[in-house]
């Protein structure tokens, strides 16, 4: 066929390719670390933790992942693995979980983070089942917990969460004793999170026993709200209230153990550990960060961190999953435990 005379009007010009195209598509979330030199270990997963044939229901994975939007906030989860647990090929101790109970405005987020002890060989079954058993405990009075955060009740709340965290460790007491082993040896640190679904509910509530931290991100500046109990003194009767400048209302236990639940599935908590509870009210664009406590002690102990983390979460919004994991990996020589956290942005 004769040559054409000239290009084809009807044809679509496809321009080359832009070599930032390249660059941008190889960008992906990347695990770095803060300070002059980077920690012992290697920043990925080394060795898998030892399986037999009965262990298999007891298996972790390295790292947990999650999130949702509701109503006025965005949540985001983690849970991974330490640097220490994976080059020596250990379980990670720390358990999430993140559960909705319930549909539309009445519905309800728990978030609840617990942490083995690290010298319990079965550390990484205790905090599955006090995540577990305080889930279930939360799933069965959802609706009555729901009304009461979006009426404000808040000592119905602190009454009724101190009871079913009371079960929890009652039934992780009588595990022990089942497996024959002392309390101490099957037990954890947990800490939890409830979050209505109610666009017009910013009322965030925290609840828990043991180490840990809860900080919020306000225009800029990290607040650490963690319930400290006074030193230095033996137990005092009776709780103590204060009411923070934002109306923010702390209540917490001064280590008096609670007496036994009939409904309760073991003996009452001792004193050893408070029950800590805080129910305060969001304001737009604040992020309230619960965490285990491998990453608050980098958070209180390390100024670089919490000032790398309102950097890149105080005024970007909410970053993606990948983006999410990366940020909370941030690794800091000396620090190689278990980090688990839950963030919630406020639209």
């Amino acid at each position: 066929p004769p040559e054409p005379s000239g290009p084809d009007p009807s044809a679509r010009r496809v321009p080359p390719p832009d070599p930032a195209d390249d660059a941008a598509a190889d960008v992906r979330p990347s695990v770095s670390h803060l300070g002059d030199r980077p920690p012992t270990y290697d920043a990925e997963p080394a060795a898998l933790p030892s399986a037999t044939s009965e262990n298999l229901d007891g298996l972790v994975p390295d790292t947990v992942l999650d999130g949702a939007r509701y109503g006025t906030y965005t949540l985001r989860t983690a849970s991974v693995r330490g640097d220490s647990a994976r080059f020596r090929g250990e379980p990670r101790r720390d358990g999430l979980l993140t559960a909705r109970f319930g549909t539309a405005e009445s519905a309800l987020v728990l978030v609840a983070v617990a942490g083995g002890d690290r010298a319990g060989e079965a550390a990484h079954l205790a905090a599955a089942d006090a995540c577990r058993w305080i889930g279930g405990a939360v799933a069965r009075s959802h609706l009555r917990l729901s009304e009461d955060i979006r009426a404000g009740r808040r000592s119905d709340l602190k009454a009724g969460l101190h009871r079913l965290t009371d079960r929890t460790y009652g039934k992780l007491r009588a595990r022990a004793a089942e497996l024959g082993v002392a309390p101490d040896a099957y037990t954890a640190s947990l800490r939890c999170l409830l979050l209505s679904a109610d666009p017009d509910c910013r009322t965030r509530v925290f609840f828990g026993v043991g180490s840990g931290g809860l900080f919020r991100l306000r225009d800029g500046v990290w607040q650490d709200l963690e319930p400290v109990t006074p030193g230095g003194g033996g137990p005092r009767a009776g709780d103590t209230h204060e009411e923070s400048p934002d109306g923010d209302r702390l209540t917490m236990d001064l280590q008096i153990a609670a007496p036994p639940s009939p409904n309760a599935d073991g003996p009452a908590r001792q004193s050893a550990e408070p029950f800590r509870f805080r129910a305060s009210v969001a304001r737009p664009g604040d992020t309230l960060l619960l965490c285990s406590n491998g990453l608050a002690e980098p958070m209180r102990g390390e100024p670089a961190l919490p000032g790398e983390l309102a950097a890149r979460w105080g005024s970007a919004g909410p970053p993606g999953l990948p983006a999410f994991l990366a940020d909370t990996q941030l690794r800091i020589k000396g620090y190689a435990d278990d980090r688990t956290c839950a963030a919630v942005w406020e639209a």
